[in-house]
C-alpha cells in the first residue's frame, strides 16, 4: 500500500499556509515577492516565521529595513501570484508591470497591496535564525481586511505550478474563540 516518495518533494506534502505576497521598500524602490514558506508561530501578539532566502531581491531589503508588510492575495490573483515569483524585482518594478496598487501602511514604511485581501504590517524581531536557516521571525504590528472582499479563496502551492485552492469551510465545537 505504501510506496516511496521523493525527499526532495516532502515539502509539497506540508505546504504551511497561503500563498502571500511580502513587500518591502529599500532605498526608495518598493518589492513585491511571491511567499509560500511561512508559518504562524504565535497568537498575540501575532508572530510569524518566515523563509526568505539570500538569493531573493527582498532579502537585503528585509534585513537592513526589518520591515515588511505580508499581503494575502484571493484566488483570483493566482496568475499574477505565479508571475511575481518567476521575475526578480533586481529587473522589475512589481507594482508597475502587474499593475497592483500601492498603499501606504501605518506602521512600517513597505506598502500594502490594495488588491489584497488582507495586509499585515510587520516587523521583524528575531534574526537569530537568518544566518544558517533563512527564517526571519516577525510581528505583526498592524492588520488590515478589505471588505470589499467576501468570502475570499487562498491558493496553496505543491510545487512545479501545482495550486490548491481553499475548499469548503467546516465549522466545529472549539473551547477557544
Amino acid at each position: 500500500m505504501l510506496r516511496d516518495f521523493p525527499l526532495e518533494k516532502a515539502y509539497q506534502l506540508l505546504e504551511p499556509g497561503p500563498v502571500v505576497f511580502l513587500t518591502t521598500i529599500h532605498r526608495g524602490q518598493a518589492n513585491i515577492m511571491t511567499m509560500s514558506w511561512h508559518m504562524m508561530v504565535e497568537f498575540a501578539p501575532p508572530r510569524i516565521a518566515c523563509v526568505v532566502s539570500a538569493a531573493n531581491f527582498s532579502f537585503q531589503a528585509l534585513r537592513q529595513t526589518r520591515q515588511c508588510v505580508i499581503a494575502i492575495p484571493s484566488a483570483d490573483l493566482v496568475s499574477t501570484v505565479v508571475a511575481i515569483g518567476n521575475c526578480s524585482g533586481r529587473d522589475v518594478d512589481k507594482f508597475a508591470a502587474f499593475g497592483l496598487t500601492q498603499l501606504a501602511a501605518g506602521y512600517v514604511a513597505s506598502p500594502l497591496i490594495a488588491e489584497c485581501f488582507s495586509n499585515l504590517e510587520c516587523k521583524v524581531i528575531d534574526t537569530r535564525m537568518v544566518k544558517k536557516y533563512n527564517i526571519f521571525i516577525m510581528e505583526a504590528v498592524k492588520v488590515w481586511i478589505n471588505h470589499k472582499h467576501v468570502n475570499c479563496k487562498t491558493v496553496h502551492h505543491q510545487g512545479y505550478g501545482r495550486f490548491v485552492v481553499d475548499g469548503k469551510t467546516v465549522i466545529l465545537k472549539s473551547t477557544k474563540p
